[in-house]
C-alpha cells in the first residue's frame, strides 16, 4: 500500500521529498490524485512500511501547506484514497 503526504505547496511538497531522501527514505512525487480533493497540487509518494519514520521527519520541518497522510489502494483497477492517521496505522 502507498502513503501519500498531501500539500498545498509544490514547494513544501518537493523540501518533504528531499529531507526524506536525506534520511534514507525512499519516496517520489507524484500529481495529487482527485480522489484526495485537494484541487491541483504535487504530493510525497512512499511505501506505508516507513510511514512511522516519514512521518516523524515531517515533524521536523514547518510545512504549513500540509494536508494529510492518505493511503492509496486499488480496488476492483480503481484508485481509492482515503485518509490515512497514526490511530488508524496503530491498529
Amino acid at each position: 500500500m502507498m502513503i501519500l503526504a498531501v500539500f498545498r505547496s509544490k514547494t513544501h511538497s518537493i523540501d518533504y521529498l528531499q529531507r526524506l531522501h536525506s534520511y534514507g527514505v525512499d519516496a517520489t512525487t507524484a500529481p495529487t490524485p482527485k480522489e484526495a480533493k485537494i484541487g491541483c497540487g504535487l504530493c510525497v509518494r512512499f511505501d506505508s512500511r516507513v510511514f512511522v519514520r516519514a512521518h516523524a521527519i515531517l515533524k521536523t520541518g514547518k510545512y504549513s501547506s500540509f494536508k494529510g497522510f492518505y493511503k492509496m489502494e486499488f480496488i476492483n483497477g480503481r484508485p481509492s484514497v482515503t485518509p490515512y492517521t497514526l490511530a488508524l496505522y496503530a491498529k
